[in-house]
């Protein structure tokens, strides 16, 4: 395990009850990266995000950003660790009753001592970073789909995250839109040097953006496949990830074009 890693993952088990989803998960994540969970439906792929977000606690194991243990860590250091986080949700979870300048201004407002100029000027800001600009006054249900997880996508980015989790962004888009999305993931990171977790099974999204990843056994509980998806697709031998990957034998896009 690499120990320059911006994220490492140690040895962890992770259960409900009696029952344990993931055994024994290790992996790191590289500053800038863009890492892909992926896996079947019941990998542990949201338990694991919600383990990276301090939401479920281990059984056993390790969650390190930098230097910083996360699980264990006593509750200021825990609470700056967290404020170091950005999260796109799956349904966006913007407020509806606030305009788009009001929910980016909600993390603002709790976590810094800006004057309310200053919090409007930032919300400003991040809203045009997603192509949203002139866009502050409209409510999230004046909103398309792909608009709404553009602003949720400026909310995450707030407090000019270290780490931006991703929890499947491209649900419920068409292809399209989706693709948009990606180019502007894409574009933040590449322009921030924002490190990106990303949960998602949409193909497309996988090839195009992921530098590297891993792929969650949901029978074992265990990682059986480590890489970037292209890597896995041409050395692995692991049915799962081959028809996961393919689709049984659909090719994405995104490697069309490659």
């Amino acid at each position: 395990m690499d120990e320059q890693a911006h994220v490492t993952v140690r040895g962890l088990t992770v259960g409900y009850g009696e029952r344990i989803v993931l055994r024994d998960i290790s992996f790191g994540i590289a500053r800038g990266q863009i890492f892909v969970v992926m896996g079947g439906s019941g990998s542990g792929k949201s338990t694991l995000l919600r383990c990276l977000l301090g939401l479920h606690p281990p059984l056993a194991g390790e969650i390190r950003y930098g230097a910083d243990r996360l699980d264990g860590a006593e509750p200021a250091r825990r609470e700056a660790i967290l404020r170091r986080f950005g999260v796109l949700y799956q349904g966006g979870a913007l407020f509806t009753s606030m305009t788009l300048a009001e929910n980016v201004a909600v993390p603002l407002e709790m976590h810094t001592s800006l004057t309310g100029a200053e919090i409007a000027a930032v919300a400003r800001l991040k809203l045009a970073l997603v192509g949203l600009r002139d866009f502050e006054a409209l409510r999230p249900v004046e909103l398309s789909g792909g608009m709404q997880k553009r602003a949720g996508l400026a909310r995450a980015m707030a407090l000019d995250p270290e780490v931006l989790f991703l929890d499947e962004p491209s649900a419920g888009l068409d292809p399209i839109t989706a693709r948009r999305l990606d180019d502007l993931i894409l574009g933040l990171r590449n322009g921030l040097g924002t490190t990106v977790v990303l949960v998602t099974h949409e193909l497309d999204s996988i090839f195009k953006l992921a530098d590297d990843g891993i792929f969650l056994d949901e029978d074992s509980g265990r990682v059986i496949g480590t890489g970037s998806p292209r890597e896995l697709l041409a050395r692995s031998r692991e049915r799962k990830i081959i028809d996961f990957l393919t689709r049984g034998g659909e090719r994405p896009r995104s490697e069309a074009h490659a």
